[in-house]
């Protein structure tokens, strides 16, 4: 079983690190905060303004996504991870912290990137920045200085990412099931989708599981109550595949399973964004 330490960790634990000179050395903090297309923020301001002692801001929108493309922070080649996440002063050793300024929003997405590109020894912040904010630590502000090069290499794992055209093929697969993180209303089609020009349902034999049920003021549920979902929805043997809108709230689910103790996680990185957009693949309604 995954035990829980390995993927979040309180505030309390990371200012006491944080506040020792020898643990914080193998400590990175990252500021991977993001919002929706339609909300108003500026989430590398915010950073500038308000932000975790030594934080650095690991951007998946822009700088660290895949290029060229129409679909929304694809997860990049494993040449361009490796040389944004060295710019960021993180080596193969470091103990990478996540967090986001909304509690549990798109930290996971971070954690799933670093996981996807063979690195363990990551951690999300449980109840980010809010959390750390209620607990009353110290923050830092203003532009922050240059990081050295870092000496991280990517070992890249093909099994926790999977792509529209092979997800196709194994939808009728009993050995996986597909769970979707978006709200119940659009895994129903009863209302339509955000983005403009995609189609509304859900993939054949997927499962909803909406984001929000997992957590309570921006921390995950107990680990019993997590399992519980897991449990209502799938069998310890099978692969977890998690999709939604973009990508990201999909994350949430697969930081929530490996919490819970499953190991065999996978995220459907274009989720809904690109299939519903894609004819060629089916929807239920």
């Amino acid at each position: 079983m995954i035990s829980p330490v390995n993927n979040i960790v309180s505030a309390a634990w990371l200012n006491q690190q944080l506040s020792d000179a020898m643990l914080a050395a193998s400590i990175v903090v990252l500021d991977a905060s993001a919002f929706m297309p339609d909300v108003p923020r500026d989430p590398q301001q915010e950073f500038i303004d308000i932000r975790i002692p030594t934080a650095r801001f690991f951007d998946f929108n822009h700088q660290i996504a895949a290029p060229n493309t129409d679909l929304p922070h694809m997860l990049p080649s494993a040449d361009l991870f490796t040389t944004e996440v060295a710019k960021l002063g993180v080596n193969n050793s470091s103990h990478v912290v996540i967090y986001d300024s909304q509690g549990m929003f798109s930290a996971p997405r971070g954690w799933w990137m670093f996981k996807a590109m063979g690195h363990d020894n990551v951690s999300v912040l449980d109840g980010g920045l809010p959390a750390w904010l209620a607990a009353g630590y110290a923050t830092q502000t203003g532009v922050p200085q240059v990081n050295p090069m870092g000496d991280f290499c990517v070992k890249f794992r093909s099994n926790w990412v999977i792509d529209a055209d092979t997800l196709c093929q194994k939808l009728d697969d009993t050995n996986l099931q597909i769970i979707d993180a978006r709200p119940t209303a659009r895994f129903l089609a009863t209302v339509k989708e955000p983005r403009v020009g995609l189609r509304s349902g859900h993939m054949p034999n997927a499962k909803s599981l909406p984001f929000g049920e997992l957590l309570m003021n921006g921390h995950f549920l107990p680990v019993a109550q997590l399992k519980q979902k897991f449990d209502a929805l799938s069998t310890n043997e099978q692969r977890l595949i998690f999709s939604c809108g973009s990508g990201v709230t999909a994350c949430i689910l697969a930081l929530a399973a490996q919490v819970s103790g499953r190991d065999n996680v996978t995220v459907y990185d274009g989720s809904w964004t690109e299939w519903g957009a894609n004819e060629k693949y089916p929807v239920v309604k």
